[in-house]
């Protein structure tokens, strides 16, 4: 039985301008890693609607899960919402449920519930909510995708809120072996133990230390026993 898959999309012009730098593609794909899902695709799109709709529509019919993170907030530029909407063909509006959350929290804090922060109670028809434990403020599911806040604190709470409602897979683990060689002189034997372990991947990380040529070699795989014995004779074929 192969592993669920997953797309990820990341929103914003502040990603793609190089003024903010995203963490949560780094921070998602350990924590899939850790079910069982496999994150085969990560997108970043700009806060443009069309854009934003094609993309979502695109990879929610290729992969079993598709987590968006930007554009749920308070602001004009927050267009997420709508746009998971648009996607699906849903009516998106003010929810009783996100607003109850968004009201109790902002009493508790002395805030009023202005507009501007009830648009992050707009939920599309039949979306279920995400805890936000962080900040409130809810994200949702909508069919397959799931759709979460960019600052990264909230974004981890989101993860954690839905991982566990999720049916993953077999884990993957990896190996590494540090070689002190050129990647021209480990390529070759690299090469013939891939083709003797086709279930299993392996990489080549090469680096660059005090004028010395190396290369991590990073074996993963879902079978523990296959990835030790690589391992044990990659680490044959160069001792250290």
């Amino acid at each position: 039985m192969t592993n669920p898959t997953a797309a990820m999309i990341v929103i914003g012009d502040e990603i793609l301008s190089g003024r903010t730098r995203d963490s949560n593609m780094h921070y998602l794909a350990g924590e899939l890693t850790k079910v069982g899902i496999d994150l085969r695709e990560v997108r970043v799109v700009s806060d443009d609607a069309p854009a934003i709709v094609a993309a979502v529509r695109a990879l929610s019919g290729t992969y079993t899960h598709v987590f968006t993170s930007g554009g749920i907030g308070p602001t004009h530029d927050d267009i997420t919402a709508d746009c998971i909407a648009q996607a699906f063909d849903r009516h998106i509006d003010v929810r009783d449920d996100a607003r109850a959350l968004l009201a109790a929290h902002y009493a508790r804090t002395g805030s009023e519930l202005n507009a501007a922060r009830l648009r992050m109670a707009r939920i599309p028809d039949g979306a279920s909510l995400i805890e936000n434990p962080v900040s409130t403020a809810p994200g949702f599911t909508v069919e397959n995708v799931h759709v979460m806040a960019g600052v990264p604190s909230v974004f981890q709470a989101m993860v954690a809120s839905i991982l566990p409602t999720l049916t993953g897979g077999k884990p993957l683990l990896s190996q590494t072996l540090r070689i002190q060689r050129g990647e021209g002189d480990i390529a070759g034997p690299l090469a013939d133990l891939a083709q003797r372990y086709p279930d299993l991947s392996m990489g080549s990380y090469p680096f660059q230390q005090n004028g010395v040529y190396g290369a991590n070699i990073v074996i993963r795989g879902q079978d523990g026993a296959q990835v030790d014995a690589a391992m044990a004779e990659l680490s044959a074929l160069f001792p250290a």
